[in-house]
């Protein structure tokens, strides 16, 4: 699959994006594509576009609560320049960069109340499968969430069954591949203290640790 950010494949959230351009002017309100180089061997796989975040900026987490913990934790582990990823003019960040790591989505629209369909992570799977296609033996990639996690496991042709999500999971796939799982770090899951800042650090220590061996 070629991405393109004319997709109109799922026509509910082609619908959906019509009617976010027409009230946010000025918004990118169109599929969202992958950041940092292609082929890095840290692959983070969110769950899809927000609303006010990714779907405003035009590029992966940034603009909202769950892009400023991961870029701030990632800044930290040295995976990318800055630890901010928006610039002055809440733009999407021009000289932040990714270090050997590309972030993702399962789903490359937002979708109505952040809640893809089945047949919308079916069909937005095969950019999913052609992400991981690119990973050089050895490679990492994080699940944030279990919509992710599966989408990931889909992508592969893998059952469900056999690789539970679970926070801080890390699962050993076919092919020499490691996937991570992490809580979504959404405002709602810290908020609620399902997930801790100090809890989505440690998973991206743990990886940090595991891609330096």
């Amino acid at each position: 699959m070629v991405f393109s950010i004319e997709c109109r494949n799922c026509p509910r959230l082609a619908g959906f994006l019509d009617e976010v351009r027409a009230s946010h002017a000025g918004y990118h309100a169109l599929p969202v594509g992958s950041f940092g180089e292609a082929g890095s061997r840290f692959l983070i796989v969110g769950l899809a576009p927000g609303m006010h975040g990714a779907n405003r900026t035009g590029r992966p987490f940034s603009g909202d609560f769950a892009g400023n913990l991961l870029y701030g934790t990632l800044y930290e582990y040295g995976f990318a320049s800055s630890a901010e990823p928006l610039d002055a003019a809440g733009n999407a960040n021009p000289v932040l960069s990714l270090r050997g790591c590309r972030i993702t989505n399962a789903v490359r629209c937002l979708p109505p109340q952040n809640k893809p369909e089945p047949s919308e992570i079916r069909t937005c799977n095969g950019y999913v499968a052609e992400e991981l296609a690119m990973l050089p033996q050895g490679s990492v990639v994080l699940a944030l969430g279990t919509i992710a996690h599966q989408a990931v496991l889909m992508a592969l042709q893998l059952r469900k069954s056999s690789f539970a999500f679970g926070h801080g999971a890390r699962h050993e796939l076919p092919g020499g591949l490691t996937l991570y799982d992490s809580y979504h770090c959404s405002r709602y899951n810290t908020q609620t203290k399902r997930l801790t800042p100090a809890m989505f650090k440690a998973v991206i220590g743990d990886i940090a640790n595991y891609l330096e061996h």
